[in-house]
C-alpha cells in the first residue's frame, strides 16, 4: 500500500500524542478511527516500538508489550515512582502476582473472557492473595524451587516477604506506602493501578476494572506467550487445593 505524504505525517501526528502522554482523546486522533491508511500508518510506528494501540471507551491507547520497549517502565523505575524507597525486585514480583490474582477476581479466575463482577471490596482482593500464599506455602520447599526454574519466578522470596508483612485489618486508607501491612501493599499497588487508569476507586473500599484494563486482560494475560502458563500454575494450585478438601469431606 502506498502512502502519501499527507498521510504519513498525520498519523505520525497521532503517534507522537500516544507516545507523549500513553493515550488520547479518539476525538482528538479521530483519523485513527476513519482513516485505514492512518490507522496502519499509527499501528506501524506503534509495533516499532513494540506497542500496540488499543480502543478503550473514550480514548485509545498505546500499550508496550515486551520489555524491551522503550514505553516500557523498567523496575528501576517502578521502584523510584510507584514503591516504597527501600523497595528491591521482589516487591515488584509480588506486585504482579497480586495484580494476576486482583484481575483473576473479576475473571473467575480467567476461566471467563468477560468480568463476572462489577466491582471487588478490597479485603475480598487481600483474602484472595492470602488464600493463595497459604497454598504455596503448604508446597514442600525443594519443589518450589524446581517451580522457579520452571516460571522464572521468585516463589520462595514471595512468600517469604508476603509472610513477613503484618496481617492487619483496618481500613487499606489508612495504610500508606510506609506501613508494614499486607493491606498496606495492596494499597500501594491500587495506586499503581489508578495512575495506570486500569482501576477506579468508586468508595467503600471498592474498585472496579477501566475499559483499558479490560480489553488489555482479554488480549494479553491469558495468553501463554505473555504469562508462559503462570495463570495456570496460580488458579490449578487452588483447585487441587479445592479439590484436597472436597475429598477429606466426601
Amino acid at each position: 500500500m502506498e502512502f502519501k505524504n499527507k498521510e504519513i505525517m498525520e498519523a505520525f501526528n497521532i503517534y507522537s500524542k500516544l507516545a507523549l502522554k500513553g493515550y488520547e482523546d479518539s476525538d482528538e486522533i479521530r483519523l485513527y478511527n476513519t482513516d485505514d491508511k492512518v490507522r496502519e500508518l499509527v499501528d506501524g510506528f506503534a509495533h516499532e516500538v513494540q506497542c500496540t494501540i488499543i480502543l478503550a471507551g473514550e480514548y485509545i491507547y498505546m500499550v508496550p508489550i515486551a520489555t524491551t520497549s522503550p514505553f516500557h517502565i523498567s523496575n528501576e523505575e517502578m521502584k523510584k515512582r510507584h514503591l516504597p524507597s527501600k523497595a528491591v525486585n521482589l516487591d515488584i514480583y509480588l506486585m504482579y502476582l497480586t495484580i494476576i490474582i486482583l484481575f483473576g477476581e473479576f475473571y473467575d479466575s480467567y476461566q471467563s473472557l468477560e468480568p463476572t463482577r462489577d466491582f471487588l471490596p478490597i479485603y475480598k482482593w487481600l483474602e484472595s492473595v492470602n488464600t493463595y500464599i497459604e497454598t504455596l506455602n503448604e508446597i514442600d520447599k525443594e519443589e518450589l524451587k524446581s517451580l522457579e526454574k520452571e516460571y522464572e519466578y521468585n516463589w520462595i522470596g514471595i512468600l517469604e516477604k508476603w509472610n513477613a508483612m503484618d496481617d492487619l485489618r483496618e481500613n487499606v486508607k489508612s495504610q500508606n506506602a510506609r506501613t508494614n501491612s499486607r493491606l498496606g501493599f495492596l494499597s500501594t499497588v491500587k495506586r499503581f493501578l489508578e495512575s495506570q487508569d486500569l482501576i477506579i476507586d468508586i468508595g467503600n473500599d471498592e474498585i472496579e476494572l477501566t475499559e483499558k484494563s479490560k480489553v488489555i486482560i482479554q488480549r494479553y494475560y491469558m495468553d501463554y506467550e505473555y504469562n508462559r502458563g503462570i495463570l495456570d500454575f496460580i488458579y490449578g494450585l487452588e483447585r487441587e487445593r479445592r479439590e484436597d478438601k472436597d475429598a477429606i469431606h466426601i
